[in-house]
């Protein structure tokens, strides 16, 4: 009695199929079917022998038969029989049968070569189930499956594209009999007419399959359609092994299916990998042209006439470095992972590293976006230089306009004044009158000539700027300067026409002559302290306002001196009245020789003394706007301060974390990933001090001594610190990507980065050639130079003369990659070919899926060989050209 224990390696055949139910071997109907399908499968394998069996039970009782049997499976020789008819003969043999199948690793449970010979049906029947488990179904594999749930998969694959099979099961799944017609005619399809089957008629269904079957397929009729229609549980063991009869029958077709699957797979990789290349080009070609486009539009430097507009224009670049830039840094830092990306896959799939299109290398792109940040910066500087230049051309057009109106206002009636002829009629007292006030005029227009140089000056500045008006203020300046001119030669010819008749004139009131002389220049002063109090100004600085305080201080303490002067012209005045009043001079009133009178005087003295205070309060004015400029200049240094240095030490810190070997990659990434949030969290601080940015500009403010730190230094340190991060990460995710890829354990991977480490002299993360050459040396390389050309064509595809770790790895573990050949894809065409050397269209989209199917037959050239066919397609240089030896 075998009744063995399980060990290591058996397989318990009887409970692997949910164990053999003696019970319901007590089901009529289920053992006629088992005697059936068990007799005709021994009989399928006995007849190559020259013998077969009649009855299950009686004829393997002498255990000859059931030896021969095994013997024709295994292809094995078992132990010579005993030929003798007694009892101990056959039990000898029947236990030579069973320990040669439980020398193939199955545990027999309470099978005795006794019940054998006794000719138990039940145990007989269970005996010739254990072997067909063993040699018939245990072998099948199909996608990771094998046995019973192999064999289930398998037909389930097969019969999938039929809508009326679904099979589930090894009974009642098959009672229809479409189960079996539509495995022949996946395989056979010319061996039945499938499209004239009907799931309502099982019995022509079962009868032609099985026919067929027999016939065509030379598979023996195992089963009865009666008893499989007339069962309601068809038995499971006796379907299974009729069924796995069709799965050896069609082996060969199974293989053409791993062959499919293999193509399947490569061509899935390359489609993807095209994909990829085609989204990079989109990408790339998308951020060059919104780089094309914005470049013109930062390099024009066409200036606007005012202040608003280029207000309105530095308002435009903030909207762009806030809002249109930060996507474009975004969208580039991701178009340079993406490329990495893919050359990884490239490199894991075994295919040629990928060549974007011309101009649009990672490379090309950081030019161009070298370029775009070049213009950038000259682009805001001369937005300043414009805003300060439009700013100091405002102030001297006002103070143009403000000294040309007095000018003007001086002169107004002076050239019909010098044009008078009074002086021939008048007396010898109102020649020397007139004599008198001409050279009182002449003093008054000599002091003038000081504002004349000024206007002529400041038109000339006005010129030297470019303002947009100057047309208008040259022609202004220029009357101006005309009348100037004029004046001067009127005043010249009526001095001679005055000194002429000076002989004829003998007195002139001294009196009249000292006030003249005496209340122009005081005249003077009061209208130059009038125009400096109205006069306008801009600073920068606390410095400059407090320069201008302290001269208008100096101003005021004149003030009591001058007073005392206007008391003295005054007091002239008075002296002058008192004679007229105490001599009764006949003067009309009037001095003869200034217009300028004392109640003009006491008003323009009164103006003085009221413009002073308005003077003062505007200097306040000004003084406090800057002390708050101060105020903001040290509120942004105090932040720029601190976010400066803290995003130099991050990218300290994200350089040492990506060179040094702390832990697994994965605990380097979450260590990154870490940082990367510590990063982003920290963005409202990068996002105040542009407020507080903003608040500077607004305010006009153009240098800060508390800081070294402007807002450009934080915002590409910032963007640098983005990029790295991102970068480091994406590094470490692509070297995880190859120890999976390539199965390269942690302990290997440490002593890569360790190699690397110590020939990465400079601490860069990356080697040059020679540091390369040596660390190659040091391995065990014999390198010769075109060895080393070889190799460093592999490791810098880009001929940059440098070795990144990411192709290190990739080098070093290249031998040990486990990865699809051009030789392995062509012989898996081969097969779905028959062994031809070309293959048709029908055969591809039999085998293939309809898309990859028409994905071969659009790529692959006329085969031209001798043997070629109509349609003949040639798949060798097809697979040697996925893999980058020659072009489709």
């Amino acid at each position: 009695m075998h009744n063995m224990d399980e060990y290591d390696g058996e397989i318990d055949y009887m409970h692997q199929e949910d164990d053999w139910d003696r019970d319901l071997l007590l089901d009529p109907a289920w053992e006629k079917q088992q005697r059936k399908t068990f007799t005709a499968w021994c009989n399928s394998h006995l007849r190559k022998a020259g013998t077969q069996i009649e009855n299950i039970e009686e004829d393997f009782r002498d255990g000859l038969k059931l030896m021969l049997l095994l013997e024709v499976i295994s292809g094995e020789r078992l132990a010579k029989p005993e030929r003798g008819k007694m009892r101990v003969h056959k039990i000898s043999n029947v236990n030579k049968a069973l320990d040669f199948i439980t020398g193939k690793g199955v545990k027999l449970v309470s099978i005795g070569a006794e019940e054998i010979v006794d000719g138990n049906a039940k145990m007989t029947l269970g005996m010739i189930w254990t072997i067909i488990l063993r040699f018939a179904i245990q072998d099948i594999s199909v996608e990771e499956t094998s046995a019973k749930e192999g064999l289930l998969l398998w037909c389930q694959r097969k019969t999938a594209p039929y809508k009326n099979v679904n099979i589930q099961n090894f009974h009642i799944s098959w009672k229809d009999g479409l189960g079996f017609c539509a495995l022949i005619h996946r395989h056979r399809p010319e061996l039945i007419d499938y499209g004239k089957l009907r799931k309502d008629d099982p019995m022509t269904n079962l009868n032609t399959a099985f026919d067929v079957a027999e016939k065509y397929l030379d598979i023996p009729k195992m089963l009865d359609a009666e008893d499989i229609v007339g069962t309601a549980r068809p038995d499971e063991k006796a379907i299974m092994t009729y069924v796995s009869s069709f799965y050896h029958a069609f082996s060969g077709a199974q293989k053409a299916e791993t062959a499919a699957n293999r193509i399947c797979k490569v061509l899935a990789v390359n489609q993807e990998n095209e994909q990829l290349m085609e989204d990079y080009e989109k990408l790339a070609t998308d951020l060059l042209e919104w780089i094309r486009r914005t470049i013109p539009w930062l390099e024009n430097r066409l200036p606007e006439n005012t202040m608003q507009a280029m207000q309105q224009k530095l308002e435009d670049f903030r909207d762009y470095r806030r809002l249109h830039k930060p996507p474009k840094v975004q969208e580039k830092c991701q178009l340079e992972i993406n490329f990495n990306t893919l050359q990884t896959k490239l490199r894991l799939s075994n295919r040629p590293a990928f060549m974007p299109s011309e101009g649009k290398m990672v490379s090309d792109i950081n030019n161009a976006w070298g370029n775009l940040e070049g213009a950038e910066k000259g682009y805001e500087e001369w937005l300043l230089n414009e805003i300060r230049r439009l700013e100091r051309l405002d102030h001297l057009a006002e103070k143009f306009r403000q000294k040309a109106a007095i000018h003007e206002a001086w002169t107004a009636g002076k050239e019909d004044m010098l044009q008078k002829h009074d002086f021939e009629t008048a007396s010898l007292s109102e020649i020397k009158a007139l004599l008198k006030k001409h050279e009182a005029f002449e003093s008054d227009l000599a002091a003038h000539q000081d504002r004349v140089e000024q206007i002529a000056a400041i038109a000339q500045e006005l010129n030297e700027l470019d303002y947009y008006d100057s047309p208008s203020v040259n022609a202004r300046c220029q009357r101006i300067c005309d009348q100037w001119d004029a004046l001067g030669a009127l005043t010249q010819k009526r001095s001679e026409a005055l000194q002429r008749t000076e002989k004829l004139l003998e007195t002139i009131d001294q009196l009249y002559l000292e006030f003249a002389k005496r209340a122009a220049p005081f005249n003077n002063w009061m209208e130059g302290a009038m125009e400096d109090l109205q006069d306008t100004f801009i600073v920068h600085t606390i410095e400059e306002i407090q320069g201008l305080s302290t001269a208008h201080e100096q101003f005021k303490a004149t003030l009591p001196e001058a007073d005392k002067e206007r008391q003295a012209i005054l007091g002239i005045h008075n002296e002058i009245a008192k004679i007229v009043q105490t001599y009764h001079v006949n003067m009309a009133g009037t001095n003869p020789y200034t217009t300028i009178n004392p109640q003009e005087i006491n008003a323009k003295w009164d103006k003085v003394r009221q413009l002073v205070p308005q003077r003062d309060q505007a200097l306040i004015e000004e003084h406090a706007r800057q002390q708050n400029n101060e105020r903001l200049r040290r509120q942004f240094a105090n932040q720029a301060n601190v976010i400066g240095p803290w995003i130099q030490n991050k990218m300290e810190e994200i350089g040492r974390i990506s060179i040094e070997m702390h832990g697994t990659l994965e605990d380097q990434l979450t260590h990154l990933r870490q940082y990367e949030k510590s990063i982003v969290n920290y963005k409202p601080k990068i996002d105040q001090l542009e407020g507080d940015h903003q608040l500077i500009q607004e305010a006009l403010i153009f240098d800060n001594k508390h800081t070294n730190y402007t807002m450009e230094h934080i915002r590409v340190g910032w963007e640098q610190l983005l990029t790295t991060i991102a970068r480091t990460i994406n590094e470490i995710e692509n070297q995880v990507l190859t120890r999976d890829a390539k199965g390269i354990s942690q302990e290997q991977l440490n002593e890569y980065r360790a190699s690397f480490n110590h020939f990465d002299r400079k601490r860069s993360g990356i080697m040059d050639a020679e540091d390369f050459k040596t660390c190659l040396i040091s391995v065990g390389y014999n390198l010769g130079e075109n060895e080393f050309s070889r190799i460093m064509s592999i490791v810098d595809p880009n001929r940059m003369g440098i070795v990144t770790f990411q192709a290190f790895i990739d080098f070093m573990s290249r031998e040990t990659a486990d990865t699809d050949t051009a030789d392995q894809v062509m012989a898996s065409f081969k097969v779905l070919a028959g062994d031809k050397n070309y293959i048709l269209a029908d055969e591809l989209r039999r085998e293939l899926p309809p898309d990859q199917a028409e994905y071969c037959m659009a790529r692959m050239a006329p085969y031209t060989g001798p043997d070629a066919v109509p349609g003949a397609l040639d798949y060798m240089s097809f697979s040697t050209a996925l893999y980058g030896e020659s072009d489709l």
